[in-house]
């Protein structure tokens, strides 16, 4: 049986979970991609997940696939095999990418960080962005307005991951030496206090991210947070905010 959870959080959003692991199956955090239907039937995908069958499947149902993301540096390893079966499809990496895919057949339409700031892509209209320069992996904050979501990869975590690993044989539950990995926890404010190499860049982006008006969280890492996502930003990110 398989173990990718897909969920249609809105009318236009749907999100595909799957167990992942780190440190030998001891910090089970969970892996999700999320899929956008914009206005003009074009989908919109932030590959973090293998494009299993059924992922592709429901992808297709939901339009022509017009944009695959890469949501940071670390989120990359799938993009190959989503592009192999997207070809025509815009490619959008950030800041240092391109390097760690220079080894493959195909390009970015463009990165973060490294295409002038404002530089549009296309969707702008409908899903802004916002690149952390000073966050060490280089992430991108989205927000789809429509839906009011904020969509993240490792800005925020919310473990555990009790969605990612409701198919699975395996346990969400992390293992006992890790603290908890939540907003709200001191290890989570410690983590991106940490993960920011540009203290005054970091304040400025968190501070751009918390003036969307977003009332839900969709991250790669954990629960989707559906109640209080601002609340749950601000307690994150409160090492940096005023």
């Amino acid at each position: 049986m398989s173990d990718i959870v897909i969920r249609e959080v809105t009318p236009e959003i749907t999100t595909f979970s799957r167990p992942f692991t780190r440190f030998f199956g001891a910090f089970p955090m969970g892996g999700r991609s999320t899929a956008i239907k914009l206005t003009n039937g074009d989908v919109w995908v932030v590959a973090s997940t293998p494009l299993s069958p059924e992922t592709k499947e429901t992808v297709d149902k939901m339009g022509k696939v017009e944009y695959i993301l890469a949501a940071d540096l670390d989120h990359h390893f799938f993009l190959t095999e989503w592009h192999n079966a997207y070809p025509d499809a815009k490619m959008i990496g950030v800041e240092g990418l391109s390097e760690k895919k220079q080894a493959e057949s195909w390009k970015f339409l463009g990165s973060y960080g490294v295409d002038e700031a404002g530089t549009r892509y296309g969707y702008e209209d409908e899903i802004e962005a916002h690149y952390f320069s000073g966050f060490s992996k280089k992430d991108v904050a989205w927000f789809h307005k429509s839906s009011q979501t904020l969509i993240v990869a490792d800005l925020i975590f919310n473990l555990p991951a009790t969605e990612q690993y409701s198919k699975s044989r395996s346990s969400s539950k992390l293992a006992f030496f890790f603290p908890r990995f939540a907003p709200d926890s001191n290890f989570h404010k410690n983590f991106v206090w940490k993960e920011g190499a540009n203290k005054e860049a970091m304040r400025q982006d968190a501070r751009t991210v918390l003036e969307w008006d977003f009332q839900r969280i969709i991250m790669c890492h954990g629960d989707v947070i559906e109640v209080d996502a601002k609340s749950a930003w601000e307690s994150a990110y409160s090492k940096y905010l005023p």
